[in-house]
């Protein structure tokens, strides 16, 4: 099941089926990616451009964004 987060610029999409765990997210952006807490994602700590970045560079996909009208 998908889960989204937004800071109302993009929304981030997680799909934890797809997901390898390689933390690759938790190591570009620790302030934002926080795995044993829920939510995970705290999306409103790094800038859009951050994140779009970082989740540019998710080896499987498993993190992805759409820009909000």
């Amino acid at each position: 099941m998908e889960k989204e987060y937004t800071n109302g610029e993009i929304t981030i999409v997680w799909k934890p089926g797809v997901c390898i765990h390689a933390a690759e997210c938790v190591k570009a952006l620790p302030n934002v990616y926080h795995p044993k807490s829920k939510p995970w994602i705290t999306i409103e700590n790094a800038t859009t451009q951050e994140l779009k970045d970082q989740i540019a560079k998710c080896p499987s996909g498993a993190l992805t964004f759409y820009e909000n009208d």
